[in-house]
């Protein structure tokens, strides 16, 4: 895997055998960018996507700072009033190192 674009793929795919809905990617905005948007049940999930090959500076979950978080919060809450959805969300990361995958859900 050497891309941003096949992370997202293999996040997509694994999240999707884990039984959530797969609902667009890669919807951007001014002020942020939501890497994925799926469905679990009732729960819109909102999830950014962290790829590193390279653990020499931290691995993915180390490259997630609270500057982008805001714009991953204020992307998702415009996403939900464009769409005019009213219902529960949450905030997932999906860390990609090397081949290992760690998924934490309701992270931020």
């Amino acid at each position: 895997m050497t891309t941003g674009q096949e992370a997202e793929q293999l996040a997509r795919t694994y999240l999707e055998q884990q039984g959530l809905e797969y609902v667009a990617h890669n919807v951007r905005y001014p002020f942020g960018e939501l890497d994925l948007v799926m469905r679990e049940q009732k729960f819109w999930v909102f999830v950014e996507v962290k790829f590193r090959t390279n653990l020499q500076f931290g691995g993915a979950l180390q490259a997630i700072r609270p500057k982008q978080i805001q714009r991953i919060r204020k992307a998702a809450n415009h996403y939900l009033q464009l769409n005019k959805i009213n219902a529960p969300c949450r905030f997932d990361v999906l860390a990609i190192d090397g081949t290992q995958i760690n998924w934490l859900q309701g992270c931020f």
